[in-house]
């Protein structure tokens, strides 16, 4: 089982849980790499994740936060792949409720279809990019299971997680086996 980061504006940051994720165990995770951070446009980050997935050579699970998960619910609604078991979406950004429209181009209207992979959309009350209720609207939509961290914030490197055991928690009952355990005893 291999790992895809789908980070969400301007990337992750050193302090961000992915990043620190990628760091720890960097023979399980990536990340995709899009040409603009600064000023995304779907149609650009949705191309280069299609470009990595389709380099993919073992099953995979998507990693997503912020406006990488939004990027993932519109890959899933034009691509496929048999190597993709899974996305986590952590604190999707809510691009239709932004005051800056036009700041993501294209990310609108969200996605309403269900992925063919199953997936967990994460969520907090008090994250300022998205309300609880329209994150949990998103998982109806996307048919993914839903969990609220109560107030996390936008569940990133402000949030202060550091490596965010309780995410890796979530992502080891999506991958279905022991992945960080197993991991840290074989060093």
């Amino acid at each position: 089982m291999q790992f895809l980061n789908v980070p969400g504006l301007a990337s992750s940051g050193p302090q961000h849980w992915q990043t620190i994720w990628e760091e720890q165990y960097p023979h399980l995770f990536d990340r995709v790499r899009q040409e603009n951070w600064d000023w995304p446009v779907k149609e650009d980050w949705v191309a280069q994740l299609q470009r990595q997935i389709s380099q993919l050579t073992q099953p995979t699970i998507l990693v997503a936060h912020s406006l990488g998960c939004i990027t993932v619910a519109h890959w899933a609604q034009e691509h496929t792949s048999e190597l993709v078991k899974g996305a986590l979406l952590v604190a999707p950004a809510d691009a239709e409720m932004s005051k800056r429209l036009n700041f993501v181009v294209g990310f609108t209207p969200i996605p309403v279809r269900s992925f063919s992979f199953k997936s967990i959309v994460v969520a907090s009350t008090n994250d300022i990019y998205a309300s609880i209720n329209r994150s949990k609207m998103f998982a109806g939509n996307w048919g993914s299971d839903f969990i609220n961290l109560g107030k996390k914030g936008h569940i990133n490197a402000v949030s202060g997680l550091s490596d965010w055991p309780e995410g890796k928690e979530i992502l080891e009952s999506l991958a279905d086996f022991k992945l960080f355990q197993n991991e840290a005893t074989r060093h």
